[in-house]
């Protein structure tokens, strides 16, 4: 599976006065969206974003550990020590599927008060594991195998250019590994078979599959 990362910067701060006279400060808006070209020429059908969603409200929200981190890390996994927010509802209205995540007072929380406070400009990047599938004009549809490990991470000056961020890290794949994210590197392996002669290109083909499996 690939890693694919989407950003959508059609969200809103919020605070709220708290107990202790403070402030809480919330992110609210679009966080995904289905049935529509994206600018990186996705799409993802709505019956796999509501199924996906089901199951991260369940498994995440719903038990209080729906985190997100500040930045745009390049791995699947939550690193705790980055950990800014935390989602507390994602929920379906049409094709969009809409968050509410609370700014944590965790040091990376505390660095996205601060930006919030001095007006910065912020948008959330969904992450998440699938397969792509080559449709009509170019755009790629996400498959069913889709999944969610994280509905939002924050992301500075979402507006930049599409450079900004990378959709899908192209020399990396992702494995499971007794119920863990693992990176799997395929790089290697491409060359090794681009580079056979068509004598050795069966016999490296088959080492290639070996090595891969060992690694699992």
């Amino acid at each position: 599976m690939k890693l694919i990362t989407e950003i959508n910067e059609q969200v809103n701060i919020i605070t709220e006065a708290n107990e202790a006279g403070g402030k809480n400060f919330f992110i609210e808006g679009i966080f995904m969206q289905a049935e529509q070209e994206n600018r990186n020429k996705r799409m993802y059908p709505l019956e796999v974003l509501q199924k996906e969603t089901e199951r991260y409200v369940t498994e995440y929200v719903m038990k209080n550990r729906a985190y997100g981190e500040l930045g745009h890390p390049d791995g699947p996994t939550i690193n705790l020590e980055r950990v800014s927010h935390i989602t507390k509802s994602l929920r379906q209205d049409g094709n969009n599927f809409i968050g509410k995540a609370k700014i944590m007072d965790t040091p990376y929380g505390n660095i996205v008060k601060n930006l919030m406070s001095e007006g910065a400009v912020v948008g959330v990047s969904t992450r998440g594991l699938g397969s792509l599938v080559e449709g009509k004009n170019g755009v790629k549809v996400v498959g069913n195998d889709f999944y969610l490990a994280t509905c939002a991470d924050i992301v500075a000056d979402p507006s930049a250019p599409d450079a900004y961020v990378r959709g899908i890290m192209e020399n990396k794949a992702w494995v499971w590994d007794n119920g863990i994210i693992r990176e799997a590197d395929v790089s290697t392996q491409k060359q090794v078979i681009q580079k056979s002669s068509q004598k050795d290109l069966e016999e490296n083909m088959i080492k290639v599959f070996k090595d891969f499996i060992s690694k699992l």
